[in-house]
């Protein structure tokens, strides 16, 4: 498996399918979280993922690998009441996700941008 595939498994699983046990197959022990809101390891996304409400959803856009580099741009919806777009970089070592930081930005709708255009996704 790519590095590439093994991140979209691993958030899919994760934020897609609210699927705990994941955290522990594809995160290392010592995860280590660059977002300045979250502790470093997984038991504080052991905590989130479950209070996410019902529609909660999240979206796979484009995804680019650079060796051990994976980014993720995705689509979080319903995350604390509002649509948030997601550059998520992962470094990955030995098969498991090691380190991450995310650039998070509000979703604005294509009528109320500069442009028209939508933020996700990249077409």
């Amino acid at each position: 498996m790519t590095n590439k595939e093994l991140v979209t498994k691993a958030v899919t699983a994760v934020f897609g399918q609210r699927d705990l046990s994941a955290l522990d197959l594809y995160f290392d022990s010592n995860y280590i979280q660059h977002n300045p809101a979250l502790p470093n390891g997984t038991a504080a996304l052991k905590q989130v993922i479950p209070t996410l409400p019902e529609d909660f959803k999240y979206e796979v856009g484009t995804v680019t690998e650079n060796e051990d580099v994976v980014m993720v741009h995705g689509r979080f919806s319903n995350w604390h009441g509002k649509n948030y777009i997601a550059v998520d970089i992962f470094k990955v070592k030995d098969g498991k996700l090691v380190e991450h930081w995310d650039v998070l930005q509000e979703e604005v709708k294509p009528e109320n941008t500069a442009t028209g255009n939508a933020m996700f996704p990249i077409s």
